[in-house]
């Protein structure tokens, strides 16, 4: 959804401005809406729809069931969960004690979060119930919401299941399931979970499957769960690569934290996101900037959840300016005015570059994407290179500048790139480095 004129209301939000911004909304597809839930649009500020809402809201009110390819910063969440609400609202019911009427299955708690937040906003004037759960966390206070009745449950998979082998959770009165971030699913290894969580769903259900990456092997995975599907596909972060102030540093990784330091005394640096493929290089690289007088947080699989939610908090209200994160940590972040990414390690995967730096630039700001590349790093460069369809300028003119990284002509080891996606093969092969936290671990689930 994109606001009328200003990201944030230029006045109080009144309730005669509240009437004229829901009169505006009879104009697209959020006419389609119920008054309740047009209120709750027009009290957050928007009235255009994103491409993503402009193509979903109308087949899914009918309905039908949907297979979609889009990114965070999209409007994704509005887009289902607008019909959604409008469904469940159409045929109220009392609550049953865990017994949803739909499921949403997100793979991390920073992601499943942010959908109940979704929704609470946008149901905040209709009859609907909901509640969270995910892993990392005691699940007393998740039971007792369970036990009261709810219409819509948004979870992890793995909290999911041992909630349902524990006699809590019973699927059998489903009638939308949402699948989010499907790729990342299938990264994490929840695909076997998510197979034996349909086996308890009804069959006739409405079906969205949503994936920011559309390989063969996710559109097979997709086409066993739904069923006639509309494909929509929105791809805003390879539009806005071009609004996107791209430069690579060549660097020793000797030198990789000094670089870092001096990149974030620059004043121009309002808001950060570091990447790293490591989560213990994570930690280390906060140490070495809180050593330097620089604030930051570091939010990875191996955080507690109280610490992670800690950190986003931190961030987003500007306590501090650096949060230094892995791709499966961040992935669903949804953090406004990023002004910078930092790739403090290079992806594995071409497309993931995409995906991070498109955390800025958003809603048609620009916004700058710097990453670090060490020898070793050169294949990972080439193919985002042949991914972008053009070299990444460098900056040679900054004092840790590498000419050996620079001049480096390292070979791709086997299976890499695009290929890794499928394989599961990259950089965990080559100098036996630690496992990045993008394969799931064979024990602990979210």
């Amino acid at each position: 959804m994109k606001e009328h004129a200003h990201v944030h209301a230029p006045y109080p939000q009144t309730g005669h401005f509240i009437q004229q911004r829901q009169s505006l909304l009879d104009q697209g597809v959020f006419s389609a809406l119920i008054p309740e839930l047009q209120r709750a649009v027009a009290e957050q500020g928007y009235i255009t729809p994103t491409p993503i809402q402009e193509q979903c809201i109308m087949h899914l009110l009918k309905g039908r069931d949907l297979l979609g390819s889009a990114q965070t910063g999209t409007g994704k969440t509005a887009a289902f969960a607008l019909p959604l609400l409008q469904r469940l609202s159409g045929s109220f019911r009392r609550p049953l004690k865990g017994t949803p009427r739909a499921l949403i299955l997100a793979p991390t708690r920073e992601l499943a979060a942010q959908i109940g937040q979704s929704i609470e906003t946008y149901g905040r004037f209709v009859r609907i119930s909901h509640t969270v759960i995910f892993g990392g966390v005691n699940q007393a206070q998740q039971v007792r919401a369970l036990s009261r009745g709810i219409d819509i449950l948004v979870a992890t998979p793995g909290r999911l299941l041992d909630l349902m082998q524990q006699g809590f959770i019973h699927l059998n009165q489903v009638e939308v399931f949402v699948l989010d971030e499907g790729d990342r699913m299938l990264d994490m290894g929840f695909i076997p979970d998510i197979k034996r969580v349909l086996t308890h769903i009804p069959s006739d259900r409405q079906t969205l499957f949503f994936s920011a990456t559309m390989a063969p092997r996710m559109v097979e995975l997709a086409h066993t769960m739904v069923r006639n599907p509309v494909r929509v596909s929105i791809t805003p972060e390879q539009l806005t690569v071009e609004s996107i102030a791209q430069k690579v540093l060549f660097v020793g990784k000797k030198d990789k934290v000094s670089l870092l330091v001096s990149l974030l005394s620059d004043p121009h640096i309002n808001k950060a996101i570091i990447f790293t493929q490591m989560k213990h290089v994570a930690n280390l690289v906060v140490k070495k900037l809180e050593a330097a007088g620089i604030q930051g947080a570091a939010i990875h699989g191996n955080k507690s959840q109280s610490a992670r939610t800690s950190a986003l908090e931190g961030f987003r209200q500007g306590r501090f300016k650096v949060l230094v994160a892995t791709d499966v940590a961040a992935r669903g972040l949804d953090v406004d005015n990023i002004t910078h990414v930092i790739n403090y390690d290079l992806p594995v995967e071409a497309e993931t570059y995409v995906h991070r730096i498109g955390r800025t630039a958003r809603a048609g700001a620009s916004g700058d994407a710097i990453s670090f590349c060490c020898a070793e790093d050169r294949p990972y460069l080439r193919e985002i290179e042949h991914l972008l369809g053009k070299p990444v300028p460098a900056d040679m003119q900054h004092a840790y500048h590498s000419d050996d990284a620079f001049r480096s002509v390292q070979h791709a080891p086997k299976n890499f790139g695009r290929s890794a996606a499928v394989t599961g093969q990259g950089r965990r092969r080559q100098a036996n480095m630690t496992r990045p936290e993008s394969k799931r671990r064979s024990s602990g689930r979210r």
